[in-house]
């Protein structure tokens, strides 16, 4: 009782060390943007504990106070790792109002905690005058909307929305489904989203996953981005993005009609109202890319750097060698295609790896795509390989871009046969300016065929009926083999037998370890079943049943000599009593010696 009792007070020491020891941070919170007459709330937040009346509000200049303050407090204990943490804040809440238009910073606010003052950071709240619907939009962010009307027509909004209306093909669009709001929302039931046909889609990771207020067609909303994708015009012309759909729950407040308004305690009614939300269709016209494009022109469009990477100038022939192009950059990396490589007839050059790193982002599809040009040159020489060239298309600058390496000479000598130096002259066409075709083609064959008849077949031949022979007897061997297998494994008494020695070695070995950690108990434990298990696997007995004398008995049967007998029955009662008598004079060095011996001596025996 003493042990837990001091193992408590010291992990309620440590925990309140951690408590004390967490820095202390004061911060108030308020919207920054909000409509004239609109009741909002600020709220001052410290993580300690403060000194009695040591709060100081702002003065809240260019605003009303409406209601305030409400002290609040609470704490968050949980556990990381073993380790208990504990987070405490007190709060003060204010209800404000702004009246006119503007931009007004609200000052800082003061507490202090432990003889120390803290301060808050100033915040700027701009003041939007929402002309006639500001009665509207105030009665939706208070609350006090009555239920025969509902929800007001722009109170819910769904627009999606693009960067550029106007691009080229192959230029990136950003498309952005966002939620309008000036209610409270449940949750939706059910979404439709475009098809974006003509378009390459990619969903983006929206950055802007929460809440926030901005200002559209003049009035104040809670916004959040459902959706953002990247698209690709794969055509030209006027490309249509259909309407999106979707059915949100809204929760509006119906206060009750003998009570006023508190904005910390009142409880009014709610209900809910299902609204359809559907986005205006949007039309991009795509434009075909300028005339005049260059031969190395694929269809890139955007921002690219090139990297060439050539190999040695120097190697020999008939020995592998690769050609590196990176292409990095913003654009549509995806439909970047490999440059082409133009190798002299004697290379043979192989499929190309593509290899590539690729991020999306609002700017486009950034990374890289690498292309390795393996190929074998397989004649000796001096040659000159061209310049690799890639073209894209700029939309910044609307013209055509072209990335060029430098030409290479390339020096091949002959291979350790001597190469492909000194080819026969046919018709005018040299060994080397052979292509080829496919996979399989090569050089004709000069000079006599060296063709000759074959005077016998292998079939019915003696080798023929002597191979057979073979492989019949050694099917034969090998079933006679596996039957009688089949029948020792189905003979539980004879695999009982064969494993009991193995059996017995295992716990001897834990029972060396619990004698190298000096655990008396365990290793007299593991002895007892290390010989126990034994001879009830070699006399096929269960351990249960087994005695010294049924033991004794069926050893003298199997013509065990009876000092061995006697032996394994006094390791036996050593084992018991120097288990259950700690006193027991017995030293398990011997008693392990003894052990592995009596079984080894069983073993050669039982096995004649």
């Amino acid at each position: 009782m003493i042990k837990r009792l001091s193992l408590c007070i010291v992990a309620l020491l440590a925990a309140i060390a951690s408590w004390a020891s967490s820095p202390v941070s004061f911060e108030a919170s308020a919207p920054l943007l909000v409509a004239a007459g609109e009741n909002f709330r600020i709220e001052f937040t410290v993580n300690a504990e403060p000194e009695r009346n040591s709060f100081e509000a702002p003065t809240f200049e260019g605003f009303q106070l409406v209601a305030g303050p409400v002290t609040s407090r609470g704490s968050n204990m949980y556990i990381v790792n073993g380790s208990m943490e504990k987070t405490e804040y007190h709060t003060y809440t204010y209800v404000l109002q702004g009246s006119a238009k503007g931009k007004y910073t609200i000052g800082s606010a003061a507490i202090a905690v432990d003889g120390k003052s803290y301060r808050t950071q100033p915040v700027t709240i701009e003041v939007v005058d929402e002309g006639g619907s500001q009665q509207q939009g105030g009665a939706a962010a208070s609350g006090a909307r009555s239920a025969d009307k509902a929800i007001g027509a722009n109170d819910l909004l769904m627009r999606l929305t693009v960067n550029k209306t106007d691009v080229f093909k192959g230029e990136p669009v950003v498309a952005s489904l966002k939620l309008y709001k000036r209610v409270s929302l449940l949750g939706s039931e059910g979404a439709k989203f475009p098809s974006f046909n003509g378009f390459w889609t990619q969903e983006l990771d929206s950055e802007n996953n929460m809440w926030q207020r901005e200002t559209y067609d003049g009035r104040i909303y809670e916004t959040l981005v459902v959706r953002e994708y990247l698209l690709y015009p794969q055509q030209t012309g006027k490309l249509r993005i259909d309407p999106a759909e979707m059915t949100v729950v809204a929760q509006i407040v119906v206060p009750g009609s003998s009570r006023g308004f508190d904005p910390f305690f009142d409880q009014p009614d709610v209900m809910e109202v299902r609204r359809k939300l559907t986005t205006a269709p949007v039309e991009i016209n795509v434009k075909e890319l300028p005339a005049g494009a260059p031969s190395s022109f694929s269809g890139a469009v955007g921002r690219f750097t090139m990297d060439a990477t050539p190999p040695a100038s120097n190697f020999t022939a008939n020995s592998a060698a690769t050609y590196t192009v990176k292409i990095s950059g913003t654009g549509n990396l995806p439909f970047v295609q490999a440059p082409a490589l133009s190798l002299p007839s004697s290379f043979e050059l192989y499929d190309v790896k593509t290899t590539e790193s690729l991020k999306n982002s609002l700017q486009g599809i950034s990374g890289y795509r690498q292309f390795e040009y393996p190929f074998i040159a397989r004649a000796e020489g001096e040659y000159d390989i061209p310049a690799v060239e890639f073209t894209y298309f700029d939309p910044a600058q609307l013209q055509y871009v072209t990335l060029s390496s430098r030409e290479l000479a390339l020096t091949i000598d002959p291979d350790a046969s001597g190469g492909l130096s000194g080819a026969p002259v046919i018709g005018g066409v040299s060994k080397e300016e052979v292509k080829l075709l496919g996979q399989d083609i090569r050089f004709i064959k000069l000079g006599s065929a060296g063709l000759r008849p074959v005077r016998s077949v292998f079939v019915g031949s003696a080798g023929y009926w002597t191979c057979l022979a073979l492989l019949l007897a050694l099917f034969t061997g090998a079933s006679i083999y596996l039957r009688k297998r089949i029948k020792e494994m189905q003979n539980v008494t004879l695999i009982r037998g064969k494993r009991a020695n193995r059996v017995a070695l295992q716990r001897f070995r834990a029972a060396a370890k619990y004698m190298d950690q000096n655990d008396q108990h365990g290793f007299y434990e593991e002895m007892l079943r290390a010989l126990w298990g034994y001879m009830s696997d070699k006399l096929n007995i269960p351990v249960a049943n087994l005695t010294k004398e049924n033991v004794r008995e069926e050893l003298r049967k199997r013509h065990i000599a009876s000092e061995t007998i006697q032996q394994f029955i006094d390791i036996i009662i050593a084992c018991d009593e120097a288990q259950y008598s700690p006193m027991a004079s017995a030293q398990m060095n011997e008693v392990y010696a003894e052990g592995v011996n009596i079984i080894s001596e069983l073993e050669s025996t039982l096995k004649k």
